[in-house]
């Protein structure tokens, strides 16, 4: 529709995968890398996980496009198999013959007769499978089992997973552990930042014959901000943009129109109130909600004090924490490392242990779904993965559970104190204390955070209730304003949204929405413990 008229080529902005279109940014060359590093010589599994829309189909695209010609891959869509269904799926792939109602063993044969004969033909068989994260426990032992079959020097399949994150939750399953040991490549990819979603943009228009100069950089910005760097969402928004543009008789696309687009296309990602439920929550009794309030706050209270188990004592002495100097004063060889540091961290295997001990830093004891970081919104508590750096992090001065890269194996320690000279680490119910230095040689910047949440819902103009006293408390809070002390979204309320919304560079319009409220929410966290100042505090 608007091809033609903006003078394109092709589509720029089509959400189909296609590896032609994939923007390499420093985290997609690091996965295409980590990967590719993984499926090489003698090695059987590889995992390329993100969240959804990140653009690892298009990654494994491209992986499969640069694959020699003694390489014969198959690729594997949606899998929701049960382990014959696996096998006969494998099967279909590579055009393996067997006969109908085969048993396990009998498929089991025929794949491997099918492995050494590509094998004697000097050819590599590798197996992709994406939204891997749908694979049950038992399917992905079977998967296992099918690379037993290898050479001296090889595996004779070699398997590419793709999945969302709750794949590696997945895989940290006991009965998964040989197969998680096997994964000699894996990548997590996170969304772009501002500048990578500029140049992003400015690179889609280029290739499909296009202005690179379409978007204005306030344009861009704001789409960084709404779509949070998820390459699918950016599409879904440039692509809408363009068509409001084409629609009014717009040269470029205008902000307004680009707003309008983002609006739109954005207010399909979040889940919807239905109006019965609003009306029910607006309509329940004040001073019900207050006392719950209050109880709940006791309880809590109550709970952090009581029910927090104590951690161990520090295990470095300052006899040990001689052998960690300041990295200016060892050699810079990459081999170099405190082997005893290494070993402590190296326990720190379980990412759900580590989230709960985030908690427990908190005074709060995690349940199994908080240990899995899914956070729907509707928790007592905020769960999210982010991207920094250690002065990012120093600057939030909240714990945050860091994700280490020990002997290229991924481990799991809490960042609980940090101070000019050191670090702090929970690592498996320890406490480990090491030179400040020393992180950056085994963190590259991805942690998640906690913080509590106030509300599961939007908050407009007019609404009344507990929630809306809550946001006027915290905002005023915030701003440094009179707290109203009323239970009614009016116009007073209303200007104050603006002003943080104004203040925190999203779009005004006086709502309360998620992306305000879980702005907000970290803003005010009063009784959130202290990365910096831990005298007197310590719940450890």
């Amino acid at each position: 529709m608007y091809q033609q008229y903006f003078a394109l080529t092709e589509l720029p902005f089509s959400i189909v995968p296609n590896s032609r279109f994939l923007y390499q940014s420093r985290r997609h060359k690091e996965a295409m890398f980590q990967i590719q590093a993984g499926l090489g010589e003698g090695c059987g599994f590889a995992m390329l996980t993100g969240e959804v829309g990140t653009g690892k189909t298009t990654i494994a695209k491209s992986i499969l496009k640069t694959l020699t010609d003694n390489t014969r891959a198959g690729l594997i869509l949606n899998p929701t198999f049960s382990n014959i269904e696996l096998l006969e799926a494998v099967c279909d792939e590579f055009d393996i013959h067997y006969s109908p109602n085969s048993s396990l063993k009998a498929l089991n044969q025929a794949i491997h007769q099918f492995l050494l004969n590509n094998h004697a033909n000097g050819t590599q068989t590798l197996l992709v499978i994406d939204e891997a994260q749908h694979l049950s426990a038992d399917v992905l032992e079977q998967l296992r089992l099918l690379t037993n079959l290898e050479t001296e020097r090889q595996k004779l399949l070699k398997v590419l997973l793709i999945g969302q994150p709750e794949l590696q939750h997945k895989l940290q399953m006991p009965q998964l552990r040989q197969l998680a040991q096997r994964i000699t490549g894996r990548y997590h990819l996170l969304p772009l930042n501002q500048d990578e979603t500029r140049d992003y943009i400015k690179f889609r228009l280029t290739l499909a014959g296009g202005s690179a100069e379409l978007f204005s950089t306030q344009s861009i910005k704001y789409i960084a901000r709404q779509t949070q760097g998820i390459p699918r969402l950016i599409n879904l928004v440039c692509d809408a943009s363009l068509k409001q543009a084409y629609s009014v008789g717009e040269s470029k696309p205008s902000h307004s129109s680009v707003t309008l687009a983002c609006d739109e296309v954005m207010s399909f990602q979040t889940a919807s109130v239905s109006p019965d439920t609003m009306r029910t929550r607006r309509d329940t009794n004040n001073w019900t909600l207050s006392l719950i309030s209050l109880l709940v706050t006791g309880m809590l209270c109550y709970g952090a004090y009581v029910y927090t188990p104590s951690l161990v004592k520090p295990v470095i002495t300052q006899h040990l924490k001689q052998q960690y100097p300041p990295l200016e004063n060892i050699a810079q060889e990459k081999s170099v490392f405190p082997s005893v540091l290494l070993a402590l961290l190296n326990k720190g295997i379980d990412q759900e242990a580590a989230i709960a001990s985030l908690y427990q830093v908190w005074g709060y004891r995690a349940s199994v779904l908080d240990q899995l970081c899914l956070d729907n919104g509707e928790g007592k508590f905020r769960c999210v993965l982010e991207t920094g750096t250690i002065d990012s992090i120093e600057k939030l001065d909240r714990p945050v559970v860091l994700t280490l890269n020990i002997d290229q194996q991924r481990r799991f320690a809490v960042l609980y104190q940090l101070t000019k000279q050191g670090v702090t680490l929970i690592v498996d119910q320890q406490l480990v204390e090491f030179d400040r230095q020393h992180l950056a040689r085994i963190w590259s910047g991805e942690y998640r955070q906690i913080w509590q949440g106030y509300w599961n819902e939007t908050l407009k103009p007019g609404m009344s209730g507990e929630a809306v006293r809550v946001l006027d408390l915290h905002l005023s809070q915030v701003l440094g304003e009179k707290v109203s002390g009323q239970a009614t979204f009016d116009h007073n309320l209303k200007q104050k949204v603006e002003t943080f919304q104004r203040w925190q560079g999203l779009n005004v319009d006086g709502i309360a929405g998620q992306k305000t409220l879980r702005l907000l929410e970290q803003l005010s966290q009063i009784d959130a413990p202290s990365l910096t100042s831990r005298e007197g505090k310590s719940n450890v």
